[in-house]
């Protein structure tokens, strides 16, 4: 099958979604998504941050689709053409969007450790999202206890359900859900019961927010104060392959290795991410590339430093231009009266 995105036209297998025809081409035109995780089945189609313009349906029906459609769920047809980047009636519905996430989405930026890699604050920014038109108080939630390994502040949630699937497909039992219609909705464990498995951290890994974020890393550090490195270790329950995030020669954090699009490669056990903090227990393959544009470039040290060029006037650079020509500045004498001031000073 033929698909058209913004100009480009790609091959795909029948079955592949908008989105992964986007994601195939790359760029500008791959819509951001905040519920679809590609690596869990069936999820999607719950944010609407990746909304599309279908311009042409497909050659057999070439009508363009009347309403903007979520890229993620929406089946590639023969000869279908998709404006993404180059619409902005997409564009201004993303935008609407991110905003409706914000409504209700608390400030705790400063104090949130999801802070620098939050999907969240990416979209807002991208998104130029800067200002709320909503005045009315935000909604808020009891605090609550799932796990000795999981902090949940359900006031950052935004109903992406991606921890709800990862529970469903990858854990023995889910002992939580979505509980609750409307305004009311949140997630929660069942009665007396706390979410304690083996491979309930990656929780933590598919959030998009700061809802649910590791106990073990809470309040310690920024994550770009951190320096990621890519390890490995012998493992009998998972893969053994993780993103060590050291400060110095200490282990703060261990998570799952994610591609380019905040999605975890392989998901990894609570053994490994809760109990072996020290570097002695890894073989440490090396820096790690950073995943997508955010705030941790800030300390990417693994690229090439370029010579910076400052442009500025003369009156600005004027210090500099002394020194490189190795002007010394005469001393000023002091007078008669200004020797016998300091002189008395002195003496007091």
């Amino acid at each position: 099958m033929k698909i058209t995105i913004d100009g480009h036209t790609i091959d795909v297998e029948a079955g592949t979604t908008v989105l992964e025809a986007a994601r195939a081409i790359g760029g500008p035109s791959v819509p951001p998504t905040m519920c679809y995780y590609s690596k869990l089945e069936d999820c999607g189609g719950k944010c609407r941050c990746c909304l599309v313009e279908i311009s042409k349906g497909s050659e057999k029906d070439p009508r363009p689709m009347p309403k903007l459609q979520p890229s993620c769920v929406t089946a590639v047809q023969d000869g279908m053409e998709v404006k993404s980047a180059t619409s902005p009636k997409a564009l201004e519905a993303r935008k609407a969007v991110s905003e409706f996430l914000l409504i209700n989405h608390p400030l705790d930026c400063p104090v949130c450790d999801q802070a620098g890699e939050c999907d969240l604050q990416n979209l807002a920014y991208g998104n130029k999202n800067f200002k709320t038109r909503y005045k009315e108080p935000r909604r808020t939630f009891e605090p609550e206890d799932i796990g000795p390994y999981i902090q949940l502040h359900m006031n950052r949630c935004v109903l992406c359900y991606r921890c709800v699937k990862l529970a469903d497909q990858l854990t023995p039992e889910r002992v939580h859900g979505v509980i609750g219609r409307g305004d009311h909705a949140q997630i929660s464990t069942y009665i007396s019961k706390a979410i304690d498995n083996d491979f309930s951290g990656n929780m933590i890994d598919v959030c998009p927010v700061g809802a649910l974020t590791d106990k073990t890393f809470r309040f310690e550090s920024r994550v770009w104060f951190n320096k990621p490195y890519t390890a490995h270790r012998d493992c009998p329950t998972c893969s053994g392959k993780v993103t060590l995030w050291m400060f110095g020669d200490k282990v703060q954090r261990v998570t799952g290795r994610k591609d380019v699009y905040h999605e975890v490669d392989e998901f990894i056990c609570n053994d490994c991410r809760f109990h072996h903090k020290n570097a002695e227990d890894w073989v440490i393959e090396g820096p790690r590339k950073f995943e997508k544009p955010s705030v941790l470039n800030i300390n990417n040290y693994i690229r090439p430093l370029k010579k910076v060029h400052i442009d500025a006037d003369e009156l600005i650079l004027e210090g500099r231009e002394q020194d490189e020509k190795k002007i010394s500045m005469p001393a000023v004498p002091y007078d008669k009266v200004e020797l016998e001031a300091i002189k008395e000073v002195k003496k007091e």
